[in-house]
């Protein structure tokens, strides 16, 4: 079996636009994998086009030959493009090895820790602007059947906030408490925005509520800021969906930069990636709990990962999404007690409907989060994707 093909397709989904990645093979088998990079979509996109001639004509079986190939000839290593177009056609290649021997991902890898995944809710809080309003959308989640709730409550705040617009977010964030109670983790995003001081400061305010994690407290490229931080507070911190392969990560874990990793697997170089960071954060004792806000593919390959990653602590989750969702794959997730099922279906157990992301074609989104939108996340119409069986 040689590969004879890379094709892309971008689809809009409201405040972004997902970035799938099809392989295909000179015996009928594709496989498919995701890229997506928000505000970058149309750039990835082309990144992972251009891979297509480091992998048209080989073996799809030699995934680490084609990944070591080309990261070692893009010369300009690392970095968001190229590490998630890598990752996008890497999910593919398995996804192809796990059809052409009748098994998911999760059994090439090892096999089964477990058989489903504890869930937290990401952009359950659209549209809300008030702590009212939060509230009332944390205790619809959770009777949905979530256990952890994660939102940015710091408006537009970026490097330092004002003492009312730190008093707005925690009385948000002691509303969402109170309505849902001791039992429901609460996940603080910070989204990279503050400098040391203020994320010290907001930090020691955190310790009030007793939250799961205060997540990306400062920019990214400051691995020893975050250090610092982690040290100068007592609430756990959470980081890494930003670091794109595993000599990132060294210094994150030399440094002692957080309590949970969060590798994105549509970023990070793909699902071998991904495993190698865990397995990194393992030998630290460091959980992993991937970043996955991205589409049904990228969420299908984190599944794979969370099946066979004895470290893989926590699943982020959005709690809807926009209505054609599924129109553009055959996604089928079974979300029961807060969790998420593994799949056992071969490969991915996900496939792409190229007719229905032609309906959806790209648009362009600009990032809200410094502009007071940022809980318009959602569209009106927005809905529940899971399944109960």
């Amino acid at each position: 079996m040689k590969v004879t093909a890379v094709q892309t397709f971008v689809c809009d989904v409201f405040r972004t636009n997902w970035v799938f990645v099809k392989v295909l093979t000179d015996d009928g088998l594709h496989g498919v994998g995701e890229c997506t990079l928000e505000m970058r979509d149309l750039t990835v996109a082309q990144a992972a086009q251009e891979l297509e001639r480091y992998v048209v004509g080989r073996d799809p079986h030699d995934i680490e030959a084609f990944w070591h190939d080309a990261y070692r000839d893009a010369y300009w290593r690392g970095g968001a493009v190229l590490m998630s177009a890598l990752a996008g056609v890497e999910m593919a290649l398995w996804d192809i090895k796990g059809k052409a021997l009748g098994a998911p991902v999760w059994q090439l890898l090892g096999g089964k820790v477990r058989d489903a995944i504890p869930c937290y809710a990401n952009g359950w809080f659209a549209p809300a602007k008030t702590p009212a309003e939060f509230a009332e959308k944390a205790k619809q989640t959770v009777a949905a059947g979530f256990g952890g709730l994660k939102w940015d409550p710091f408006g537009s705040a970026y490097m330092q906030i004002t003492r009312q617009e730190l008093r707005q977010a925690l009385a948000c964030i002691e509303a969402v408490v109170e309505a849902v109670g001791q039992d429901i983790d609460v996940l603080i995003e910070g989204h990279g925005r503050f400098d040391v001081p203020t994320a010290v400061r907001i930090g020691t305010a955190l310790e009030d509520y007793d939250i799961f994690w205060f997540e990306e407290p400062i920019p990214p490229d400051n691995k020893e800021g975050l250090a610092e931080v982690k040290r100068r507070v007592r609430v756990p911190i959470a980081a890494g969906e930003r670091l794109f392969s595993r000599w990132d990560y060294r210094e994150f874990f030399r440094l002692g930069c957080a309590d949970f990793a969060q590798p994105d697997v549509s970023h990070a170089g793909g699902i071998l990636e991904v495993r190698k960071i865990a397995a990194m954060a393992e030998c630290h004792h460091i959980p992993v709990c991937p970043h996955n806000p991205s589409g049904p593919v990228a969420n299908a390959a984190t599944l794979q990962l969370a099946a066979c990653t004895p470290n893989f602590a926590f699943l982020e989750t959005m709690s809807t999404d926009v209505p054609w969702r599924k129109d553009v794959t055959d996604e089928h997730i079974v979300f029961q007690d807060g969790k998420m099922k593994i799949p056992d279906k071969p490969g991915l157990g996900v496939d792409i409907n190229e007719d229905a992301i032609a309906e959806h074609p790209y648009q362009p989104h600009d990032l809200r989060h410094y502009t007071g939108k940022l809980t318009d996340i959602r569209p009106p119409k927005a809905c529940s994707y899971f399944h109960s069986d």
